[in-house]
C-alpha cells in the first residue's frame, strides 16, 4: 500500500471530496495506488487511461489542435486532461499526468523523464507543474505516481 494514497483517501473521506485520474505515461498506476486501499470507492469513481492521443481527445475532450501545437507532453494538454476528467467524472479533484517515461521518445526540449501534471478542482484555476525525474522507466513512473498523489493531498 502506498502511504501517500492512504493519506489522500483519509483526507478526502474526512472532507467528503471525490477524486478522478487521467493518466497517460503511468497507464493507470495512480488509480491502482488509490484502489489498492479498501474503502477507496467512497472517494474514487473514475480513472481514465488515455495513453494514445486519440484517447485523450475521445475520452477527455482534449482538442487535437492543442496536442498538435503544444505536443502531448505539455502544460496545455495536462490542464485539458485534468479539466476533461473533472467534467466527465463530476469529481471534486482530478489529477492528470502526461510524460515521457522512456527509454525512447525524449528530445533536447523534453528529455526522458519529463512529466507534466495538471490538477483541476471545482471553482479553482487549474494548476500545472512540470518535473523531470531521473532513472529508468519504472523509476520515472513510480516518481510520477508519488508526485501526483502528493499534489492531490496538498489540494485537499
Amino acid at each position: 500500500m502506498n502511504p501517500r494514497a492512504k493519506t489522500l483517501l483519509d483526507r478526502a473521506i474526512a472532507r467528503g471530496l471525490t477524486i478522478a485520474t487521467a493518466e497517460s505515461c503511468t497507464g493507470g498506476m495512480i488509480a491502482a495506488a488509490i484502489t489498492d486501499i479498501a474503502g477507496s470507492s467512497a472517494v474514487f469513481g473514475f480513472g481514465f487511461v488515455t495513453y494514445a492521443n486519440d484517447a485523450k481527445t475521445a475520452l477527455l475532450g482534449v482538442d487535437p489542435l492543442l496536442i498538435a501545437f503544444h505536443g502531448a507532453v505539455s502544460a496545455e494538454v495536462a490542464a485539458a486532461m485534468a479539466e476533461g476528467a473533472l467534467a466527465r467524472s463530476h469529481a471534486d479533484r482530478a489529477i492528470a499526468v502526461t510524460g515521457i517515461a522512456g527509454p525512447d521518445g525524449g528530445s533536447l526540449e523534453k528529455p526522458v523523464g519529463t512529466v507534466w501534471f495538471g490538477l483541476a478542482a471545482r471553482s479553482r484555476t487549474t494548476i500545472t507543474e512540470c518535473r523531470v525525474f531521473p532513472g529508468d522507466r519504472a523509476a520515472i513512473r513510480a516518481a510520477t505516481v508519488d508526485h501526483a498523489l502528493d499534489m492531490l493531498v496538498e489540494s485537499l
